[in-house]
């Protein structure tokens, strides 16, 4: 019998636990919950009986591997898992995996209401525009990407991306135009939504240069990591062009100085909200059970991301 812990600042919705616990249970191994804890200090003793832990935004860094020394597997619940130090998970000997897709239409819903919001300048009562017939462009082709281009195609839009991990036969497949380059992407659509990952690569890699780019009146959608935006760049961008405008499901660092400066032309949601419904906070939870159950029967790590 294992000890699975999840561990959740922001907790499962309790039908996800539920859900979590049959699983869980049902293959032999003991549950145990941390919800809604406040100290840093409660993660590392809870962490010191597991042999797999299921978080979702938590941290889990060096001190939590030292503090668990029978810790096997770390899964995300959720697609993204920069929270996770990869390298410290490595070196203990630890399998981190992520559940990704299940998050996904999820983000991809809330790409669109962000969008008609800023499109009718934030239901200020003025006149906007419409979605219908404006080219869309999709920076990943991951499971967002292509669920954001499903609905876009609802909406009437033009769809193109650009993914150089993603060959453009799939992309083209999928209905939608490939793209050489991110320059391209930029300059060529009326809207686009970013969805790549953070990582050394593409930390600060949407700046000044790239934005400009935007056709009159474009608009810049966020709902991967505030990293992958350079905040000063996008001030600078701001400044520059009137005509854009930038919403986010991730609060930049500059957030306040940018909503005094440019209001009316920024949002940011209060916290990340890109996965909180109930569908994809079951979704993710329950697969993230799953996932540690096959890897505690026969050693199955196929979302393995270290």
């Amino acid at each position: 019998m294992k000890t699975i812990l999840v561990a959740t600042e922001k907790p499962f919705a309790a039908v996800a636990v539920e859900g979590i616990r049959k699983e869980v249970e049902a293959a032999g191994h003991r549950l145990v919950l941390l919800e809604k804890y406040t100290d840093r200090a409660q993660l590392l003793a809870a962490a010191a009986e597991a042999d797999a832990i299921i978080v979702r935004s938590d941290k889990i860094n060096e001190d939590v591997f030292a503090a668990a020394p029978n810790l096997k597997i770390v899964v995300r619940a959720g697609a993204g898992y920069d929270n996770i130090d990869l390298k410290a998970a490595t070196a203990a000997n630890v399998v981190v995996e992520n559940t990704p897709g299940q998050n996904s239409n999820a983000v991809a819903e809330l790409v669109f209401g962000m969008a008609v919001m800023a499109a009718r300048n934030m239901y200020a009562g003025t006149s906007g525009w419409e979605l219908k017939g404006k080219t869309l462009g999709i920076q990943a082709f991951g499971q967002v990407g292509r669920n954001v281009a499903r609905i876009a195609k609802g909406f009437g839009m033009e769809v193109s991306a650009v993914d150089p991990f993603c060959p453009e036969e799939v992309i083209a497949q999928a209905g939608v135009a490939p793209v050489k380059t991110v320059e391209d992407l930029y300059r060529n659509n009326a809207v686009v939504s970013i969805h790549i990952p953070a990582t050394p690569q593409t930390i600060g890699s949407i700046g000044y240069d790239l934005i400009t780019l935007m056709p009159k009146n474009g608009l810049l959608i966020n709902t991967a990591r505030k990293e992958v935006v350079d905040e000063a760049g996008l001030a600078r961008a701001l400044e520059a062009r009137p005509d854009l405008k930038y919403v986010a499901d991730v609060k930049p660092d500059n957030a306040a100085e940018l909503e005094e400066k440019f209001p009316g032309r920024v949002f940011f949601t209060p916290k990340k909200m890109g996965a909180q419904t109930a569908e994809a906070n079951i979704n993710a939870g329950i697969a993230a059970a799953r996932q540690i159950v096959a890897f505690f029967t026969d050693g199955c790590d196929r979302f393995r991301v270290n």
